[in-house]
């Protein structure tokens, strides 16, 4: 497998005319480009296990529509030193179909042009929470009676920041998305924002529907946004994963549901596009707990903690890792530990395009508003059919549950 460096193909995002004809480096990025904050920000965690060095890491780049270097998926070991980076991306996004018109994924683009659009809103993630999800060929679900009539089938790749290792997530609703379907009725939607999930400074409790304030957001003039981050906090593990007696029930305790709701607006606010994929974790890392001092719990912190009335983790993940807490020294970075959020998936949920009346091409702010035909500074490219399926709008089902993206010396943060 070669690494994945190259040019974005037109869907993904205009190339900056300057760059058509600057010099190609080696491996096809120019060697003059500007490097993106989000391509200087991995290091090695070598205490961890980490084996491979930054310039193997950063092999794997790509150039963004703004003619800056830019991480993008690789796989946990490299196939060709076979050192490991000890965090993974998701799935593969070269098998996608869509592969052929997006490219790869320049990961941290939104989180840069916001800093055009807002400088005083400047919001960049770590590397390891980009999370590549994909599936070719999806029957979707249609409402009413032309579910029995009409087969309509969509390849669909998506890529969330959904960093479930660390607290950023506590109080920052925002949050890289990138969204491309294309659909055998003629829907396409190629977009990527900067989704607001949920209030800024707050999460949803997951095991209920419950606002927990946490602080100040990142950055603090953040706007709210639609859906929840459902997070899991003491409340959470204290009720199902610390038990008195069977086993602890990790999927009510532990489990994220990040749960969107995007659009893309003209700049009179007429809605383009909108869509509402969840996203969800089985065991990640990290929990809310206010009783520490970075109020962020270890999971497998869990599997040692007994209650003064005897209740603590049994089964799942804590048996499988530590016997039960019998096995000593299991921490959050080791990659023994089962809670390192490499099992995910995503409910696609509802895909509405307006736009027969529309150009092809639009550019949004960010936030996926402010839509106009012309570039204007701070936009992001965002590609839309000319159709129009509000009359017989169509939700897509669940993809990727039966996956488990984990591999040699992965280990959170991931």
């Amino acid at each position: 497998m070669k690494h994945l460096v190259r040019f974005l193909a037109p869907f993904a995002a205009a190339a900056v005319v300057a760059c058509a004809d600057a010099p190609s480096g080696p491996n096809g990025i120019d060697p003059n480009a500007p490097p993106s904050v989000a391509f200087l920000v991995w290091n090695p965690m070598t205490g961890a296990g980490d084996s491979c060095p930054v310039d193997v890491h950063n092999r794997y780049a790509t150039m963004g529509p703004d003619g800056k270097i830019y991480p993008t998926w690789h796989p946990p070991v490299d196939p060709e030193t076979g050192c490991t980076f000890g965090h993974e991306h998701g799935r593969d996004p070269r098998g996608s179909d869509l592969y052929r018109d997006v490219g790869d994924i320049p990961f941290g683009y939104a989180n840069e042009t916001l800093d055009i659009w807002d400088p005083s809103g400047r919001r960049h993630e770590d590397h390891v929470g980009h999370k590549v999800e994909w599936e070719n060929d999806v029957q979707m679900n249609l409402d009413g009676i032309a579910n029995q009539v009409l087969n309509l089938r969509c390849d669909i790749l998506t890529k969330l920041h959904q960093g479930t290792h660390s607290k950023d997530a506590f109080t920052n609703n925002l949050h890289e998305l990138v969204y491309h379907i294309k659909c055998t009725d003629g829907t396409q939607i190629h977009m990527t924002v900067m989704s607001a999930i949920g209030r800024a400074g707050e999460f949803t409790r997951s095991c209920e529907d419950v606002a927990v304030q946490a602080g100040t957001p990142t950055p603090a003039n953040s706007p709210d946004g639609g859906g929840h981050r459902k997070i899991p906090d003491r409340t959470c593990v204290n009720r199902f994963v610390l038990v008195n007696g069977g086993n602890s029930n990790f999927s009510s305790g532990i489990h994220e549901s990040w749960q969107t709701s995007n659009s893309l607006r003209r700049e009179n606010g007429k809605t383009i596009v909108s869509i509402d994929p969840y996203f969800q974790v089985k065991q990640p890392s990290r929990f809310h707990d206010p009783g520490v001092a970075d109020i962020t719990g270890r999971v497998v912190n869990l599997c040692y903690e007994v209650e003064a009335n005897g209740d603590r983790a049994r089964g799942g993940g804590c048996a499988s890792a530590t016997s039960n807490g019998t096995l000593a020294g299991i921490v959050q970075t080791d990659p023994r530990s089962p809670f390192n959020g490499v099992s995910r998936f995503v409910d696609i949920n509802g895909n509405r395009v307006d736009n027969a009346d529309g150009p092809e091409v639009w550019y949004t702010d960010p936030f996926g508003k402010h839509g106009k035909p012309e570039k204007f500074p701070g936009s992001i490219r965002q590609v839309v059919s000319r159709t129009n399926n509000s009359a017989v709008p169509f939700h897509g089902p669940r993809i990727g549950e039966s996956r488990n993206y984990g591999g040699t010396g992965v280990h959170a943060p991931n």
